[in-house]
């Protein structure tokens, strides 16, 4: 239907930029890749870890609840490890992955929610799991450079420890 001929064109509005990032764009991939949990607690601590104590600035991230966790064989997370398969996979293709970092934390929601895991128990199954996930990473990639660490709270600080996978 069409507004009547006496009626003005109407205009949409320029919108504003809401914010701009200060940070300068870079087009330069680092081939690497981090699987990580999704808890904005610790998000700003993995960065600073991946970029600064692993020298790994614009990395490519997967996250989600329980991060590597999905890829160690649990069937409470079955549909989130093909999904993450189906990212991996694109990301090797396209951006050239040849690394891939792995990273828990202590008391991982997604661990004493959903497996209901506590106590002690609960980092010595996080640990197995990111070896079980470095395996599953390097089957599905064909990458063969796959790193796992645990972070935990220490005081005020996450610290975070490397775990041969």
């Amino acid at each position: 239907m069409c507004p009547p001929a006496d009626t003005p064109n109407i205009v949409e509005p320029k919108i504003a930029h809401l914010y701009e990032s200060s940070v300068p764009y870079n087009h330069a991939r680092i081939r690497a890749a981090a699987i990580y949990c999704s808890d904005g607690r610790v998000g700003e601590h993995f960065d600073d870890f991946l970029q600064n104590g692993l020298s790994l600035p614009r990395y490519d991230r997967v996250a989600l609840p329980g991060g590597p966790a999905c890829l160690a064989g649990h069937p409470q997370a079955h549909l989130e490890e093909q999904g993450v398969v189906d990212e991996l996979k694109f990301l090797v293709e396209v951006h050239g992955l040849k690394r891939i970092v792995l990273v828990a934390h202590e008391n991982c929601a997604f661990y004493t929610s959903r497996l209901e895991l506590k106590d002690r128990r609960l980092e010595l199954v996080q640990r197995a799991d990111l070896v079980r996930s470095a395996a599953f990473v390097r089957r599905v990639t064909g990458i063969d450079t796959v790193e796992g660490y645990f972070a935990r709270l220490v005081e005020s600080r996450v610290q975070f420890e490397r775990v041969e996978v």
